[in-house]
């Protein structure tokens, strides 16, 4: 597969995409928080829904664009996966200037008994594309699974993001899509912390990492059916209050059941699985087959009364 705008080596190797990134400040605070309580908490929901989720899904290509620290194709069996990022690793910032070219790797996840760690990309099976979430080295019609972890919530323009990645998804392919929910305790906490911040004129105590857009389930299903796709699938978690310590949150284990049965649109997380659908088009023309043979009319019998006149002879 060749990557929109790019050739392939004469070598058979990747293809080089070009990307100018720089590291990113939200995306380092996310991970850092990632490995608070709450944090692991949350990465250990999301793990379990995409590992069961992509485990029996074929194909050829998969993408996941951002999060690294979430390992979503470790248990797909697709030929090629690879994890795209839109800036460099925080990690990697003072180790020199960036590189005005990276070669695209597919990626080769080995099982880790934890996902709270925040991989780096220089570990081993670990390589990443540097691109644009908005414009995608890929030839439209090109992927069978694109993964969006938190990816909206981050995105400058979440519906642009989102209608590249159905330009690049192929007919009947999956997205899925993790976002945090603003109908939920925790999306509360953080909104009562941002006013009591402004009251108070001090920085706000956030709860969750600072994100630029909540996106309602209600709101992505609008687009997703906008964009011609269906959902097939949806799941929220995370029932748990917003507290700050392992053994409170262990606490409150209990309530993950009848949450999930009573008031089910509550959790702080939703996972969404939507299909690529394509109307096909109906042609309408000449009908195939024997030729139309053109009826004779009907005979029609015309009756003529003959009206005889008598000649009258005047004298």
């Amino acid at each position: 597969m060749k990557t929109r705008g790019q050739d392939e080596d004469t070598d058979g190797k990747a293809p080089i995409v070009e990307a100018q990134v720089r590291p990113d400040a939200a995306a380092a605070e996310l991970a850092h928080w990632l490995r608070t309580p709450a944090g692991r908490y949350l990465l250990a929901w999301e793990q379990r829904f995409i590992d069961a989720a992509v485990i029996d899904w074929f194909g050829y290509h998969a993408l996941q664009l951002g999060f690294p620290e979430l390992h979503g194709l470790r248990t797909n069996r697709m030929t090629n996966r690879w994890l795209a990022l839109d800036h460099r690793p925080f990690e990697e910032a003072a180790a020199g200037p960036p590189r005005p070219a990276l070669t695209a790797h597919p990626l080769e996840y080995q099982p880790e008994p934890q996902a709270e760690a925040a991989p780096g990309l220089n570990g081993a099976g670990r390589a990443a594309i540097f691109c644009e979430f908005d414009a995608l080295p890929f030839e439209a019609n090109s992927l069978d699974l694109v993964l969006l972890p938190h990816t909206l919530e981050q995105a400058v323009d979440p519906h642009r993001c989102l209608r590249e990645v159905e330009r690049v998804l192929r007919p009947e392919g999956r997205v899925v899509i993790l976002g945090l929910n603003p109908a939920s305790l925790w999306a509360v906490r953080q909104n009562l912390a941002r006013v009591n911040g402004r009251l108070l004129s001090r920085a706000p105590r956030l709860y969750l990492p600072e994100e630029r857009e909540y996106i309602g389930y209600w709101r992505l299903r609008d687009w997703l059916r906008l964009l011609s796709f269906e959902v097939e699938r949806a799941q929220f978690g995370c029932y748990r209050p917003p507290l700050l310590s392992d053994p409170w949150l262990a606490r409150w284990q209990w309530i993950e059941k009848p949450g999930g049965k009573w008031w089910t649109v509550l959790g702080a997380l939703y996972g969404v699985i939507a299909v690529k659908r394509v109307h096909g088009m109906r042609l309408i023309g000449l009908a195939r087959g024997k030729k139309r043979v053109a009826k004779a009319a009907p005979a029609v019998a015309a009756v003529h009364h003959h009206h005889h006149r008598d000649d009258v002879e005047v004298d």
